[in-house]
């Protein structure tokens, strides 16, 4: 078994860099997704590990940090104290495990991997008129400056529509996380899957994203089990699907991973 720290440090371990877009509500309340709000160029996230067992996270360029730059220590032994981390092989990030009247988010970090590049996408809600409503959206294309080899742009596409259509039909795999403390969680093989349009594009509120994202969330969390669907078009034969499962008190079930390639790719492989 491979743990959760150990495919945190192979997924996370880099010198990260990229621009920040950032999409947020405006003085009317309205949330545009087409254009960024705000940009912060250069957003860089170096993580580095002295030994198997201890590392440092310096961000720089950060939307929320003071002074846009943190500094900490990571290590094993501290790793998901708090339930709320995951990882797969190409993919990883945090999540909120519920939604929380004492805090001030319900927010999601995504990350997915392919050869030294990371796409980011942060999602984040806040109470509203005793609603939870989506009221920001990150996306960061970094890339890693450690690599010889500089990674190909991502494939672009004007709507989630016209993305997905690309990757109709493509065959994969299927992972299930759940949440545990600490590093011994292990993702559960399920059937092979193959990608369906309308599983993923299922809530109001869809979008691409810089780097070939897309999402589609509920706008406002709803009263009954929901998931919050996130991909990448990560290179010509390669769409991965992170799913976020909650039930309907708001309380996170299980993270799944999808991994899709066309089924030439497939059968040769």
């Amino acid at each position: 078994m491979t743990d959760q720290w150990t495919l945190n440090r192979r997924n996370f371990a880099g010198h990260w860099q990229g621009c920040g877009h950032w999409f947020e509500r405006d003085g009317a309340d309205r949330l545009d997704l087409q254009h960024p709000s705000r940009r912060i160029d250069p957003t860089t996230y170096a993580i580095s590990f002295s030994d198997d067992d201890h590392g440092v996270w310096d961000g720089s360029g950060l939307a929320f940090a003071p002074g846009g730059h943190a500094t900490y220590p990571i290590s094993r032994a501290k790793y998901n104290a708090g339930g709320g981390c995951w990882q797969f092989p190409g993919a990883g990030g945090q999540s909120s495990l519920g939604l929380d009247a004492d805090r001030p988010r319900f927010g999601h970090e995504i990350n997915l991997f392919c050869g030294r590049s990371r796409s980011m996408l942060v999602l984040l809600w806040e109470p509203r008129n005793g609603r939870w409503r989506l009221q920001r959206v990150g996306a960061v294309g970094f890339r890693c400056r450690l690599s010889p080899d500089p990674e190909p742009e991502r494939p672009a596409c004007g709507t989630p529509e016209g993305l997905l259509d690309l990757v109709k039909g493509w065959s994969g795999e299927r992972q299930t996380l759940r949440p545990q403390l600490g590093v011994n969680a292990e993702a559960k093989d399920a059937a092979p899957v193959v990608f369906d349009t309308h599983q993923f594009l299922h809530n109001d509120c869809s979008a691409v994203m810089p780097d070939g994202l897309v999402f589609s969330v509920p706008s406002e969390i709803p009263a009954e089990p929901f998931s919050l669907e996130i991909a990448g078009r990560l290179g010509a034969e390669l769409f991965q699907q992170v799913s976020i499962h909650f039930d309907a008190s708001g309380q996170l079930l299980a993270w799944e991973r999808r991994c899709f390639r066309p089924a030439t790719v497939q059968k040769i492989r």
